[in-house]
């Protein structure tokens, strides 16, 4: 191929995807294709600025860790943000990236250990200045067999800033040995240092990384790769290990914080909490599974709840709070009562609430502003159905996702419930299942609920009345009212699939 005329089609072909946007699953730009094309040789031809963001889709998509290499190493611009240049989280997900991810990642690297080397030499050429991997999908998550995890993410970018920083440190040694007499470290120290790279990512740490990520945001804080985080993720760790960690992150970059399977209690809590204040734009916050039980008031737990209330005060910015698992009985305003503005997202599975903390929430002014609740694991089929109706009456204007599973709920209380949940006229997601109901009332719900033209996800459990009395497993009729249930569902392309089997061993209601 000759490179002016690889120009000419691609630039051409660069044009018409500007006007028609990202390729799509079904039918790929001229663009895209040109792209492609190019990226199948190496070395790659001279080309346009323009063209390398194009280019780096096409060679990501197509697994080309080479190419990708190449493209980082001559990057023209002083962004790359993943995201927004490979595009969908479902791109992402469903294609092999580990190879990529560590193939950007070295190549970043390899080129500010030149620049160590060689000061000044490649400075106008590499122009990458930020590293925008935040976002990026847990290939647990998804399809692609050679994804990369967040977890294994986190660790090789850790080494990447740790390895970086022990090059600088070595050359700056190097460079006082060459300058013999008082002058040499002044003179090591005041040779031009390289601007380096910010690396913005989501971090997931638990026992068997914390060393290296503690390390890469110690020593490499200052150093030519700096690890800035938006969304740490932190499991299995002691208080004070998740406190050193946090110390060590860059306040401004922090959204949210996600201390689940942590065991931490109240106490563990009392001594994480104030350094989140540190975090002006932190948003979310997620302390499920923190082994927190205040179901049986002594004076420890109340002095703990009011330390809890006063911490969660201190945050500004937070506007989703998740306590999933966390005993909480009668104590919901006490832990909420400080908050500075409305909460956007509350997630409370599994929490022994009573009827006054779903009061007090209907209540609150959380209540209007709430887009996501959930409330699986409670008994309904009692005293805690009313107070649930009333919330969401209060709800109907904002909610956007519920999710009320294994709620031992029957039809009747479903039946209770739905002309409330007809009324709230922004849902797009309803999670019911690991409830009884029945062939009828499902198939109730589903047509009364067309009149939400957002819905767009139902989760139902199998019907019960398609179990056999003495083969509680699937029968016929579940495959039957499977196929039977998008046709009364599906004017407006909604989604519905069944979720767990509530006659299947395992299956259990409301939490003891």
């Amino acid at each position: 191929m000759r490179r002016h005329g690889s120009e000419v089609s691609v630039r051409a072909g660069y044009k018409q995807g500007l006007r028609a946007g990202a390729p799509s699953e079904s039918m790929d730009s001229l663009l895209f294709l040109c792209a492609r094309r190019i990226v199948a040789h190496r070395p790659l031809p001279a080309l346009p600025a323009d063209l390398y963001p194009i280019l780096f889709q096409a060679a990501f998509l197509d697994g080309r860790p080479l190419v990708l290499r190449d493209l980082v190493t001559a990057w023209p611009f002083p962004v790359l943000n993943f995201q927004r240049l490979v595009g969908r989280r479902e791109l992402l997900r469903d294609h092999p990236c580990k190879l990529c991810v560590q193939a950007v990642i070295l190549a970043v690297v390899a080129q500010l250990r030149r620049d160590l080397e060689e000061p000044g030499r490649d400075s106008r050429r590499f122009r990458l200045r930020l590293l925008d991997m935040t976002g990026l999908p847990d290939a647990a998550s998804g399809r692609a067999p050679d994804g990369m995890s967040v977890w294994s993410g986190t660790v090789a970018l850790a080494k990447a800033c740790v390895e970086v920083s022990k090059h600088q440190r070595e050359f700056q040694r190097r460079g006082s040995k060459r300058h013999k007499g008082r002058s040499g470290a002044a003179t090591a120290a005041a040779a031009p240092q390289p601007p380096g790279v910010d690396v913005h990512a989501d971090l997931f740490v638990n026992g068997t990384s914390y060393g290296i990520l503690r390390d890469a945001l110690q020593t490499g804080a200052a150093g030519p790769l700096r690890l800035k985080c938006r969304e740490f993720q932190a499991e299995e760790l002691s208080a004070s290990g998740i406190v050193t960690l946090l110390e060590s992150l860059d306040p401004s970059c922090v959204r949210r914080v996600d201390l689940r399977f942590n065991n931490l209690g109240l106490t563990g809590l009392s001594v994480i909490l104030p350094h989140l204040s540190r975090f002006p734009e932190l948003r979310s916050l997620k302390l499920q599974y923190s082994n927190v039980d205040v179901r049986r008031p002594t004076p420890e737990s109340a002095i703990g709840i009011r330390c809890l209330a006063g911490q969660l005060g201190m945050l500004p910015s937070l506007r989703e709070l998740n306590l999933g698992s966390s005993r909480l009985s009668g104590n919901l305003r006490q832990i909420l009562c400080d908050l500075q503005a409305p909460l956007e997202s509350l997630e409370l599975a599994f929490c022994s609430l009573l009827p006054a903390d779903l009061a007090f929430l209907s209540q609150s002014f959380h209540a209007p502003a709430l887009k996501r609740l959930d409330l699986s694991g409670h008994d309904f089929s009692q005293s805690l159905l009313e107070p649930l109706r009333l919330l969401l009456e209060e709800t109907s204007a904002s909610l956007l996702h519920l999710d009320l599973m294994e709620c031992r709920m029957a039809d009747s209380h479903l039946d209770a419930l739905l002309p409330t949940l007809r009324r709230c006229s922004r849902l797009r997601f309803l999670g019911l299942y690991g409830n009884s109901l029945s062939t009828a009332a499902l198939k109730d719900l589903l047509q009364k609920t067309l009149e939400l033209l957002d819905l767009r996800l139902v989760v139902y459990p199998f019907p019960v009345d398609c179990y056999k009395p003495e083969a509680p497993r699937k029968s016929a009729g579940i495959p039957g009212f499977c196929a039977e249930a998008p046709a009364c569902s599906n004017p407006q392309g909604r989604d519905t699939r069944p979720g767990a089997d509530p006659a299947a061993p395992g299956f259990s209601g409301a939490d003891p």
